[in-house]
């Protein structure tokens, strides 16, 4: 059974940082592409950075330079690291697979406001 199970996110001011976190089970987590994906209110969801399992990187115009994917290949977890946070970045987080896998977490709500 796929688990994904994201945490870290909060409430932070514009310039601040997070670190979100993803646990994953189910799957052959090592060899698999993982990303982050952020969906907010009354948009699409979308993906925002990429890790291969080789550990080339990809992110969206929107926040490179800003924020970095990093994997563990032992704890099985992917991290999203994001700087200088503005409030365009508000959402609710997930991570998946690439291709996507059939279930999604519950994801992590990442507010970034004064």
């Amino acid at each position: 059974q796929v688990q994904l199970v994201e945490s870290g996110g909060g409430l932070v001011q514009p310039g601040g940082s997070l670190r979100l976190s993803c646990a994953v089970s189910g799957i052959s987590f090592s060899r698999s592409t993982m990303g982050w994906y952020r969906q907010a209110p009354g948009n699409q969801r979308e993906l925002v950075a990429s890790v291969t399992s080789r550990f080339t990187t990809n992110y969206a115009d929107s926040v490179k330079g800003r924020f970095t994917i990093s994997r563990d290949n032992v704890k099985n977890t992917v991290y999203l690291q994001m700087n200088s946070l503005n409030p365009e970045d508000t959402a609710v987080y997930y991570c998946n697979r690439l291709p996507v896998l059939g279930s999604w977490g519950q994801g992590t709500q990442v507010t970034v406001s004064s």
